[in-house]
């Protein structure tokens, strides 16, 4: 399985969303401020994800969402975020 992820920040409240084949081991690299990108913003929470069969479904949601177009916007409206 494939999962595209969103985190949220509890030191700045923002959002990053990534991709990954492993959830959990991904997770701890975030929470280990192992991830340039969210190194600096720990601690930080789960807040969703989706998991798709194949990698190409995943990356694709991922980049649908990094467009902040009308997916993110109604995503983060469905999530109360």
């Amino acid at each position: 399985m494939y999962y595209m992820y969103i985190l949220k920040s509890e030191k700045d409240s923002r959002l990053y969303i990534g991709s990954t084949d492993n959830l959990r081991k991904r997770f701890s690299e975030h929470q280990a401020g192992k991830v340039p990108s969210t190194k600096y913003r720990i601690p930080i929470d789960l807040k969703y994800y989706e998991a798709y069969p194949e990698e190409w479904m995943a990356r694709k949601r991922e980049k649908q969402l990094k467009a902040f177009g009308k997916a993110y916007q109604e995503l983060k409206k469905r999530l109360m975020l």
